[in-house]
């Protein structure tokens, strides 16, 4: 591991880099994984081809943050067909999905999550996590 503050070598387990003080994660002119200076704005490392963020590599492997789901077509079913989670099922959230069908016909307040899922699908802030419930 590398310092992406200085580049300099790192421990796994070191909580700061001895060389700059920066706390370990911070900054963004090296890469972590091979140590080599990033250009300005990068997303991916040139010389090893590590992502250099965790919002860059959701969007290499998924295309964005909905499962690789189109973000559209995620928006509008979210909002006709929300409150009863198909749009969780459609993204492979099936413990959130069956939630909100239970919430839909015991309590009738799924809503309230389908609205801020919506909200969360158009600001590209929807976080997909297929093993998280709510």
């Amino acid at each position: 591991m590398f310092c992406k503050n200085c580049g300099q070598p790192m421990n796994d387990n070191q909580a700061i880099c001895l060389h700059c003080g920066v706390k370990t994660g911070e900054g963004n002119h090296f890469c972590a994984n091979c140590g080599n200076q990033l250009a300005e704005g990068a997303a991916v490392c040139m010389s090893c081809g590590v992502a250099v963020n965790a919002q860059a590599a959701q969007t290499i492997a998924g295309g964005n943050n909905l499962n690789g789901q189109d973000k559209v077509v995620m928006a509008v079913i979210c909002f006709f067909l929300g409150t009863i989670g198909i749009h969780n099922f459609m993204m492979g959230e099936t413990k959130k999905g069956i939630f909100k069908i239970v919430m839909t016909f015991c309590f009738g307040i799924s809503a309230i999550f389908a609205l801020i899922d919506f909200i969360k699908i158009l600001t590209d802030s929807y976080v997909w996590n297929p093993d998280k419930l709510v």
